[in-house]
Formats: C-alpha cells, structure tokens, sequence
C-alpha cells in the first residue's frame, strides 16, 4: 500500500500517457492487500480503506495480520522483509507484465500483407 501511494505521487508529476501508465500501476500494486484479505476470507474493502488510512495517518509500519483480519503494525508481530527481494519480485513481475503488453500488441496488430 505505501509504495501505490508513492507511485500515485508521482503520477501527479507527469504529463500525457505516462501519468496514466503509472496510476494503472499503482492500481495494480493496490490490488496486493484486497487479493490478500480476499484469499483470507475477509471483507477486503474495509481491510484496505483502513490500511491505507493509518498508512496516510503515518503509521508507516501498519500492515494486514491475517490471523485476527485487522490492521496491525508489523514490527510488533516481528514481520520484516528483505528489500532486496521485494525489489526484485517487484522489478520481475513488472518486466513479466511489460513482455504480456508486448505479445499482446503484436497478437491485436493486423497481419503484413505479403509481397508476391
């Protein structure tokens, strides 16, 4: 949720179809939490307003604990990730997405039309 909303930030700074290419993605890092709490079989659309709530309020550390469905802080139930893994999960699945947008223009492109 934090990074969606630095990646929401930035969008505000840029102009033309790279403003809407970057709120699509910050849409898509959204999706994470409510995917999350969905699995869990909580009710996602108030997980996440609340989570992305005390994130604005500047609870930094604030996360979803899974085991009483609510906002926690993460460094009180001891959850900490590397940041080198989560930079690169994030970087791989952005090139997998970037290589799906790719196939998929060529696929919706009309054939060449063949010389004889």
């Amino acid at each position: 949720m934090r990074m969606s909303l630095a990646v929401d930030e930035l969008a505000k700074t840029q102009d033309g179809k790279q403003a809407i290419a970057i709120e699509a993605f910050a849409r898509a890092l959204r999706q994470l939490p409510t995917i999350i709490a969905d699995n869990a079989g909580y009710d996602s659309a108030e997980l996440v307003s609340n989570l992305r709530s005390a994130i604005s309020n500047g609870q930094e550390d604030a996360g979803l604990n899974m085991f009483g469905g609510e906002i926690a802080s993460m460094k009180d139930l001891g959850i900490t990730e590397c940041y080198r893994v989560k930079e690169q999960a994030l970087i791989s699945a952005t090139e997998a997405a970037e290589m799906i947008l790719r196939v998929d223009d060529i696929v919706r492109c009309a054939p060449r039309q063949r010389q004889e």
